[in-house]
């Protein structure tokens, strides 16, 4: 008999060892709760299995796995225990076995218990670092006897080990959770990031920032508004800028710095959660259950505005609310910082641009006056001039003329960056440019006795651009290749057309160009320190114009060059499009 008894202690001990050993090859939460009932009808026997859980925020349980002998789930319809049992192994944290709960006189008087006609019954808790975090409970509800003071304890040896898995699983299940909602926001902020910086415009970024803080959390509405200075009162006040939900007009939008919790933030520099808020602590003035007030911050931690949301109910914010409009005003910190310098940029161009056209409209006048004269005095009308004289006078009409070429330069360059240049787009062939440039050159380039040819195919498409300004571009390229090129040297125009352009290439084996001065060759002002360059006229703002005046019809330009060998400047122009009719 003794033996029998060992035989089957053996037998049980080997089913405890196989059925735990499959614990933990999953962490999936749904698979582990599926394996324990599995297991646990496999141990016992028993006719069916249910798993439940103490709920984290009802801190109810809850069935969490319902499984029969057959591994199958068990539908609501047939989900009838008896609750006393279960609460009660719950509340004591200690196993119940009843082997006829119809006679047993703890249970027999419980409706459950006689409604449901339930029999053999066991009942383990789930223990897991020392607390019980939920229950397991099978039973045979057609025979008595089924289980025996054995099986209990075979039971709550392996709830103790199921306990364990569960709850690692749960950890993952958390952490994976929290992983995925932190890839989530990850993506969703870059989709903010996106937003914010497209816009450089500081009404539209405050307007965004604010949209998303209040779309992606449970707030009411909310505002925003920048830190200015105030001169006279020698001290900072918050500007309320953009509303969410509603508009408080009743209200200034003017927020001083002694306000309790504008002052709060100024002072500690961290956000400020208020609950029942009077209108007193209201960034708005306007009453509401809860105010969540977060700081923008830039650099060395310096505010310069404040996120305000709000809600009518008390628990609308989570702390996951508050964590994500608190790295929501960081992102917002860089496009208001962009904006602004962008809105300074702009002012500086806008006085840069002024001044130019003032200079330039004023230096004109008097340059026309001089001209003037200086002809008159070239014509002899004012009498015969002597040999020096007329020296002289000619030095003054070069230098004319190279400053109304400066002044002619500077006013393209302004008027392109202030978007007041005009281009007269319209359908002509390169042909008639290329033509007109070089007659105007040929006279130049033949006194230093260099030779200049054109390569361009006779059935050449129409191209669609300003023919006056593609022939200012291709005009300065060439009396640039022409300038920097020895005596009796080459220059070359080379038309090539391509699938949707025409690429416009202009060739020169002249002194060429340094790696060093490639990088700057496009910068305004910048003319090259070598011998051969400074002894050439210039202000060194062709080939900025010249790229702008390309970018500006939608082409683009390069260039190669080796110091020694030659330049080769190219650049493109949109063909002109087929007219099907």
């Amino acid at each position: 008999m003794s033996t029998d008894k060992d035989n089957s202690q053996q037998a049980r001990l080997a089913a405890l060892y196989e059925v735990s050993s499959q614990l933990g090859t999953s962490l999936d939460l749904s698979e582990v709760l599926n394996q324990v009932m599995d297991a646990i009808i496999q141990l016992t026997g028993a006719e069916r299995g249910f798993l439940m859980l103490f709920d984290s925020v009802t801190g109810k349980l809850q069935t969490m796995a319902a499984r029969n002998v057959d591994q199958e789930t068990i539908d609501g319809r047939s989900m009838h225990i008896s609750r006393t049992v279960v609460e009660r192994a719950a509340a004591t944290g200690d196993g119940i076995l009843t082997n006829n709960a119809q006679e047993d006189e703890r249970f027999s008087t419980q409706q459950s218990v006689v409604g449901y006609q339930l029999r053999s019954i066991m009942c383990a808790p789930l223990r897991a670092r020392g607390r019980t975090i939920g229950v397991v409970y099978v039973d045979n509800r057609f025979f008595t006897g089924v289980f025996e003071q054995a099986d209990l304890d075979l039971l709550s040896a392996f709830a103790n080990q199921a306990a364990i898995a569960i709850e690692n699983a749960r950890l993952f299940t958390q952490t994976d959770q929290a992983l995925e909602r932190r890839v989530q926001e990850l993506s969703l902020f870059q989709s903010i990031d996106q937003q914010l910086n497209k816009s450089l415009d500081l009404n539209r970024v405050l307007s965004l920032a604010l949209d998303w803080a209040v779309a992606y959390t449970n707030a009411d509405g909310g505002s925003i508004g920048l830190i200015e200075w105030d001169d006279q009162e020698q001290t900072r006040f918050l500007r309320l800028l953009a509303y969410k939900e509603y508009n408080p007009t009743s209200i200034t939008d003017i927020v001083p710095a002694s306000h309790p919790v504008l002052a709060q933030i100024l002072q500690t520099g961290q956000s400020v959660f208020t609950q029942h808020v009077t209108p007193e602590q209201a960034i708005d003035g306007t009453p509401t259950a809860i105010q969540f007030a977060v700081p923008v911050k830039r650099e060395q931690d310096e505010i310069i505005g404040l996120i305000t949301l709000e809600a009518n109910q008390l628990n609308a914010l989570d702390a996951e609310d508050k964590a994500f409009v608190e790295r929501l005003a960081d992102r917002a910190a860089v496009a208001i910082k962009n904006s602004r310098l962008y809105e300074e940029i702009r002012a500086a161009n806008k006085a840069k641009s002024d001044f130019i056209s003032i200079v330039t409209h004023e230096l004109r006048l008097p340059m026309t006056s001089i001209k003037g004269y200086t002809d008159l005095l070239a014509s002899g009308m004012t009498g015969a001039l002597n040999e020096q004289q007329t020296q002289f006078v000619d030095v003054i009409r070069r230098n004319l003329s190279r400053m109304n070429t400066l002044i002619s330069d500077l006013s393209d360059i302004n008027r392109i960056e202030s978007g007041r240049m005009k281009f007269e787009n319209k359908r002509f062939f390169l042909q008639d440019v290329v033509e007109d440039v070089s007659n105007s050159l040929q006279e130049a380039i033949a006194g230093r006795q260099q030779t200049l040819t054109v390569t361009m195919p006779e059935d050449l498409a129409a191209v669609y651009a300003d023919p006056t300004r593609i022939g200012q571009v291709l005009s300065n390229l060439v009396s640039n290749a022409h300038k920097y090129t020895q005596d009796g040297g080459e220059i070359a125009v080379v038309i090539e057309p391509q699938q949707t352009y025409a690429r416009v290439s202009v060739i020169d084996n002249g002194y060429g160009i340094s790696e060093e001065d490639q990088t700057k060759l496009f910068t305004q002002f910048f003319r090259a320190e070598s011998r051969e360059v400074r002894a050439q006229q210039g202000w060194g703002l062709g080939l900025s114009i010249v790229k702008k005046m390309v970018e500006a019809q939608e082409g683009e330009i390069s260039f190669q060059s080796q110091l020694g060998e030659g330049s080769t400047f190219t650049f493109t122009i949109p063909l002109a499009k087929i007219d099907a009719s």
